[in-house]
């Protein structure tokens, strides 16, 4: 049962731990900032559960046609949080490669360039991305839990250590704590950068004799 779980942390290669590593850097990453780390880690147990299981379903109609890759890596959690932000997103088209396309057939375009990555597993690939869409539509909205719970284990072991490490980046639960760190980096507090002092010389003094000569008249 549990490699349900850890096929997720499994590579083989250099090139596929590689790929892992930017897949998790840039994929997981921007979804950690929509959601929060709480639930980044929910979802990441959940999409990689949900993944295998579909993955062992469809594997025994599969294997009989063509031969399968085992699941491995964490490729498919990153195609499920890539349904998950394409399925909610409000942009209707984006660019990919230059070209302006519907932001629904973007991860299939990603799907169709990750079969082309050595000891990447195309089935597990497109298990992952239907777990993600099931979730972003809505199907799966009972493994879900409110924002409310989530700031409640921002304050919880291990999440509360997870804030005290130097040099990570923990993205609250609240959204409302989440718009504030955003709009505090857009809009600085007063005194946040330090300003320079321009010394502005005041104007000259007219003489005397302007000063008499203009009270004479």
């Amino acid at each position: 049962v549990h490699r349900l779980v850890t096929y997720i942390f499994v590579y083989e290669d250099l090139i596929s731990l590689t790929c892992g590593a930017i897949i998790i850097w840039y994929f997981a990453g921007s979804f950690e900032k929509n959601v929060g780390t709480v639930k980044h880690c929910f979802l990441t147990i959940v999409f990689a559960v949900l993944s295998a299981l579909l993955y062992l379903l469809l594997e025994t109609i599969v294997s009989r046609v063509s031969e399968v890759e085992d699941a491995k890596g964490f490729m498919p959690v990153a195609f499920a949080m890539l349904g998950v932000s394409t399925t909610r997103s409000r942009m209707k088209r984006t660019l990919f490669f230059w070209v302006r396309v519907p932001v629904v057939l973007v991860p299939w375009f990603m799907l169709c360039i990750a079969w082309f990555i050595p000891r990447s597993s195309l089935l597990i690939n497109l298990c992952g991305l239907l777990a993600g869409e099931a979730y972003g539509l809505g199907y799966c909205s009972c493994l879900d839990f409110p924002e409310s719970m989530g700031s409640k284990l921002d304050r919880v072991f291990p999440f509360s250590l997870l804030k005290r490490i130097p040099g990570l980046k923990y993205i609250p639960a609240s959204s409302a704590e989440r718009r504030a760190s955003e709009s505090s980096k857009i809009n600085p507090a007063p005194g946040a950068y330090p300003t320079q002092s321009y010394y502005c010389p005041s104007p000259p003094a007219p003489p005397a004799f302007q000063m008499q000569h203009a009270n004479a008249h």
